[in-house]
């Protein structure tokens, strides 16, 4: 297998507000831009982001908070105003005084009134600059006051960065917070645009660049990005025109028993899908009938002990494998599950474990954990659900102080496992801390057995050589992609195919 070679667009990282913080200072010291000179051009951009969307607003009203997310406010205010916009302005508290903020309130003529006489209605665009992504406590008085009266306003809202009351680590809403049209950012998004509930309240997320050099980047080594073609197309596996089918990467798909095959059948169709030269289905016995009669390209072999599935890696050198799709959970199960991680050590690269091998692994999870973390040991994809982590990881799942992509990410450390924490905002996280969030989820894939064919297609990533963590994230997309241009009436059944054309543009 070898990489494409053509030049991939950039990756989006996306920024803590501490790390926000730190390209700000980064770029001030460098030069030649001083702090005023930024919050002008990010004060511009919502300006004629404003005057592009909504050029009919009977009233623009900016609300203006104490820092430097008001300081943005106060700059927009006087740019409308310049532009012959009618324009309100107001705000509960005056900046602190030589500050930024200070200095572009002084410059702004239209008048500051208080917040509590703001009285939108479904005339008015309302533009939220009282606080952004530093927010870190609940909102409320006057504050919450204002977000209710937008609320039940029906007002048009453009915010700055951040919806007021939406946390930029972790999308979680402090107190209350207004679900706005168009959220404008500056120089990178924020975990908090694309973690939910934050999501849903950000309507439309455009980040506008307002001077800061890429390079502060080098600095800050950001470990979040937001998942795409961009973080993995490099990588992303085109077979040789001299290849044969073992070459193209061998997967392994444990089967359950004789009601309970067609999940580990979905997992077989994902990973071949995904480009996997040669799938075996590993089947017990007792289920050999009935997956003779739905396979066709997958082989089939008949494991029923450790014994025979060992021999099964001797002898046919998978380079990855599927394990839980359908598996059972009682005990002859979860001996087998772990006992798999020691047997399969320097004969398989990877095990991707998925559905009910996660509910055997949390009965006790410490041993497992250990096992995984033995010399030798296969890397692990682990593929949970909100459910399935709580129960393997319940102190990281009852952390509210901790944002999903922090959970994912002590998880994966623990686990030593590449980590797949599941949901509308997805988030994959690898055991040396990078971590990615899906983008382009879609409630279509809440359909039994999709998460089959999603650890499918991450088998047959891994076992063409893609990297762990570049393999899950693209797993991740390629999985949501598929399902989102099938549309409406998506069953498991349909990823496969559905695949094809996302795979064709990948490609070209």
């Amino acid at each position: 297998m070898h990489a494409r070679k053509q030049a991939a667009p950039a990756i989006r990282h996306l920024l803590t507000p501490a790390e926000m913080a730190e390209a700000d200072r980064l770029s001030i010291a460098a030069g030649p831009h001083d702090g005023m000179a930024l919050m002008r051009q990010a004060g511009a951009a919502v300006a004629a982001l404003a005057l592009e969307r909504w050029p009919g607003a009977r009233q623009t009203m900016v609300l203006c908070g104490p820092g430097n997310n008001g300081g943005d406010g106060y700059v927009a205010a006087r740019l409308l105003a310049e532009a012959g916009a009618a324009v309100s302005l107001y705000r509960a508290g005056s900046p602190r005084q030589g500050t930024d903020a200070a200095r572009a309130a002084a410059e702004c003529p239209v008048e500051a009134l208080d917040l509590e006489s703001f009285r939108p209605d479904a005339t008015c665009l309302v533009i939220d600059a009282l606080f952004g992504a530093g927010l870190s406590k609940e909102l409320d008085g006057v504050n919450a006051d204002a977000i209710a009266r937008i609320k039940a306003s029906g007002a048009a809202v453009l915010a700055v960065d951040l919806p007021s009351g939406i946390s930029g680590d972790s999308g979680a809403v402090l107190g209350s917070a207004p679900r706005v049209d168009v959220t404008v950012t500056f120089f990178r998004g924020k975990p908090g645009h694309l973690l939910y509930p934050g999501r849903d309240y950000c309507g439309e997320t455009i980040v506008a660049d307002i001077g800061i050099p890429a390079s502060v980047l080098d600095d800050i080594a950001p470990r979040c990005v937001e998942n795409g073609p961009a973080l993995w197309q490099a990588v992303f596996p085109r077979p040789h025109a001299a290849t044969y089918k073992y070459a193209r990467g061998h997967v392994g798909v444990f089967s359950g028993g004789a009601s309970a095959t067609g999940a580990a059948r979905l997992s077989a169709m994902g990973a071949a899908r995904a480009g996997a030269g040669a799938v075996t289905m590993l089947s017990p016995a007792s289920a050999l009938q009935v997956n003779a009669m739905h396979l066709t390209g997958t082989i089939l072999r008949r494991v029923d002990t450790l014994e025979e599935a060992e021999e099964f890696l001797r002898d046919r050198k998978p380079a990855s494998l599927v394990m839980g799709p359908g598996l059972g959970t009682g005990s002859q199960a979860a001996g087998f599950a772990f006992e798999l991680i020691g047997r399969s050590g320097g004969l398989v690269r990877h095990i991707v474990f998925d559905a009910d091998a996660l509910t055997v692994f949390a009965r006790d999870p410490g041993p497992f954990f250990a096992a995984a973390s033995l010399p030798g040991a296969p890397q692990l994809l682990l593929t949970p659900h909100e459910g399935e982590f709580r129960r393997l990881f319940p102190d990281l799942a009852d952390d509210l102080a901790r944002s999903k992509v922090d959970r994912a990410r002590a998880a994966a450390a623990r686990a030593n496992a590449t980590i797949i924490l599941k949901g509308p905002d997805t988030v994959i996280a690898a055991p040396d801390g990078r971590t990615a969030i899906n983008a382009n989820g879609t409630p279509l894939l809440a359909t039994a057995g999709s998460g089959d064919v999603l650890a499918g297609i991450a088998a047959g990533l891994l076992a063409q050589g893609m990297p762990a963590f570049e393999a899950a994230a693209a797993a991740v997309w390629l999985h949501a992609e598929a399902a989102a241009r099938f549309g409406p009436g998506l069953i498991a059944e349909d990823l496969p195919d559905a695949l094809l054309p996302v795979l064709r543009e990948l490609a070209l």
